[in-house]
């Protein structure tokens, strides 16, 4: 059985030589702030296949230093877009540039620089969990000394120690993903691919992954992953939302969410809300809508929650209104990837929505 494992970055009949992998850590998350240029640059690429269009004029930047989170229902081409950035795909229309280069045609400093963590499996089954990894290792150059202190450590990060001597097949798919990220990570890349790197694992140790990325961000690493589980848009410092191949929004995730419902959201109690109370609201500056709930209940649509809440008490009070409650809401990332995709939707002129097009918990 053969492996499908990414291109080797070194001369593979030559495995004492060492690669250069070194990263120098840069100053965490806020550099994606700062002036660096960015890691990667898409510009209004298009990838076709003879008629079927997979992804159609996508353009964005990842700035180094950041988890860029790109979200998507199944089938909507989050993949694709991984493989026009690794350089396995082809633009058919546009740019794509990755760390300075044209992804399809690198160089070998370049491939040294990334590292990729598949959807699937793709190591060697019939090898145990040490092998596969000193395996990859041997692909990147890396001489058998930094090797075997390299694998070691990131078996018990991966908290793969006591598994290390069991062939790859018998353990469990969480197990084999835990493998893939280790294997990506061997190298020392200051860029890091993650196709839907959760899918299909538990809860706890999605946290552990996050947790991992988080880790790496912090150290200014750049690491760009794929999920359909939109709750992960929380742990990401800019998310873009892919849908049927175009990219239908972009921003942090406190800007996806004033983009979805229109602004911040303030909801609030009171026994003495009257309609002429409302209608004193709806005069504000910075209220964009009021929508009444209840005989006792109502909720504001402004443009920032912050300022908004004081003005509001002030105008209730004047309006003889006691507030029994009143807070920001934040709704989750489930109806904020809903709102989005309907919006698209009606964009396109559908008349209704496709089955793949629900969000994952």
């Amino acid at each position: 059985m053969t492996a499908n494992v990414p291109p080797p970055a070194a001369n593979l009949g030559s495995t004492n030589t060492t690669v250069a992998v070194a990263f120098t850590p840069t100053s965490g998350p806020d550099n994606a702030h700062g002036d660096l240029p960015p890691m990667i640059v898409v510009k209004n690429a298009t990838k076709r296949f003879g008629e079927k269009t997979i992804v159609e004029n996508l353009s964005f930047e990842v700035k180094q230093g950041e988890i860029f989170g790109f979200i998507g229902p199944s089938g909507s081409g989050k993949t694709s877009t991984i493989r026009l950035l690794t350089g396995v795909y082809e633009p058919t229309e546009g740019e794509v540039r990755v760390m300075g280069a044209v992804p399809t045609h690198p160089s070998r400093r370049v491939q040294e620089r990334f590292g990729y963590m598949p959807q699937l499996f793709v190591l060697y089954p019939n090898l145990t969990v040490r092998e596969n990894l000193t395996f990859v290792a041997g692909l990147y150059g890396m001489n058998p000394f930094t090797r075997r202190g390299r694998v070691n450590e990131l078996l018990k990060f991966v908290e793969l120690w006591e598994a290390r001597d069991r062939v790859a097949a018998n353990v469990s798919g969480g197990m084999q993903r835990r493998i893939e990220l280790a294997a990506s990570l061997l190298h020392n890349p200051p860029l890091l691919f993650a196709d839907e790197p959760t899918a299909g694992i538990d809860p706890v140790l999605r946290g552990k992954f996050w947790d991992e990325f988080r880790r790496l961000r912090d150290e200014g690493r750049t690491i760009f992953v794929t999920t359909q589980y939109v709750g992960e848009s929380e742990y990401c410092d800019r998310v873009g939302v892919i849908r049927k191949g175009r990219i239908v929004a972009l921003d942090t995730p406190l800007e996806l969410r004033r983009q979805a419902l229109g602004g911040d959201v303030v909801d609030f109690t009171s026994n003495d809300l009257t309609a002429a109370a409302l209608l004193n609201l709806m005069s504000l500056d910075g209220v964009r809508e009021v929508r009444p709930v209840s005989r006792t209940e109502a909720r504001i649509y402004v443009e920032e929650a912050a300022q908004a809440i004081p003005v509001l008490l002030d105008a209730l009070s004047a309006n003889n209104c006691t507030v029994n409650r009143i807070e920001e809401y934040r709704p989750s990332f489930d109806e904020v990837f809903i709102e989005l995709m309907k919006r698209d939707a009606a964009q396109r002129g559908e008349t209704g929505e496709d089955d793949d097009d629900g969000p994952s918990s």
